[in-house]
């Protein structure tokens, strides 16, 4: 093993097992009576993480690895199945993990947020599609990067210009951006609390008044590229204030283009953050919600 991948998964244990303690309320419910897990939660939720960073798509070849190269970070190892029961049983306690995690991290407080969706492709066959247990979610919508329809669902993500996740769902392939959006803001009040003057750069999808007026209610103000047709107006001033110095970030590049400044107009910020611990989103009719790990 790298030295410092042991040195990440100690400091990612200590950290998760620490919140566990202060907040037991968010840790997978078990009897007063019974065995103990040989494998705490916070060695799994670690274990789940070295997982992920090492990109090991399959459970059965990363427990073999594990066995090999982690004993000496992990003493007991479960078989496939029973990692696999432990890790679905941890799904909501590692959404609330990512969370706090993220608060940790300078990032968080950064003043501006990227939105935009992306399609997730469940399936190409008229008998996939039949037979899918997604069916009734996942539905035929068109993505315009790629010029093609495809069947399935939609990632939707707020982030910051560095890449930190700060919301995420996953909704149908018709479902409006728009209200997905909200839906994100809306899962958990206290994400936007303490944020005023808070911007999110969107795509010209993410319009209309009354959108708008729901994020100025909510003390953030939307940037996004003029529409066709649309008054000069609506377009006071150019995305290049908000420009930041990330490698992962397209805003610099559009500097010099027209966009769209609207909602309500920045005040200084609280200093206070929260964190959302699940996310949802509506579907394509707008009244069932599910969340995304």
């Amino acid at each position: 093993m790298d030295a410092d991948l042991d040195t990440l998964a100690t400091a990612l244990y200590v950290r998760t097992d620490d919140l566990l303690k202060t907040f037991p309320e968010h840790a997978p419910a078990r009897p007063r009576v019974g065995i103990a897990p040989r494998l705490t939660d916070a060695e799994l939720a670690t274990l789940a993480v070295m997982q992920a960073l090492l990109s090991r798509t399959s459970e059965a070849r990363w427990l073999r690895y594990a066995h090999a190269e982690l004993h000496h970070l992990f003493p007991y190892l479960p078989q496939q199945p029973g990692y696999n029961k432990r890790l679905r049983a941890l799904a909501n306690t590692l959404r609330w993990l990512i969370g706090m995690l993220a608060r940790d991290t300078s990032l968080w407080a950064d003043d501006v947020w990227v939105a935009d969706s992306t399609p997730v492709e469940c399936a190409r066959s008229r008998t996939t599609v039949h037979h899918s247990e997604l069916a009734g979610w996942a539905e035929y919508g068109y993505c315009a990067s790629h010029s093609r329809w495809f069947w399935g669902l939609r990632l939707h993500l707020l982030c910051t210009l560095h890449g930190l996740p700060v919301g995420f769902a996953l909704a149908g392939a018709k479902a409006d951006e728009r209200e997905v959006l909200l839906g994100i803001l809306d899962a958990d009040p206290a994400l936007a609390a303490g944020r005023r003057g808070q911007t999110v750069i969107a795509d010209k999808n993410y319009y209309g008044r009354a959108f708008e007026a729901d994020l100025a209610a909510a003390g953030i103000t939307l940037l996004r590229p003029a529409r066709a047709g649309e008054s000069p107006a609506r377009a006071p001033r150019s995305s290049s204030h908000y420009a930041r110095s990330s490698s992962r970030s397209t805003t610099p590049s559009k500097a010099n283009s027209t966009w769209n400044n609207t909602a309500a107009t920045p005040q200084p910020g609280s200093g206070s953050v929260s964190s959302s611990e699940s996310w949802h989103s509506p579907s394509s009719s707008g009244t069932t919600t599910t969340s995304a790990h």
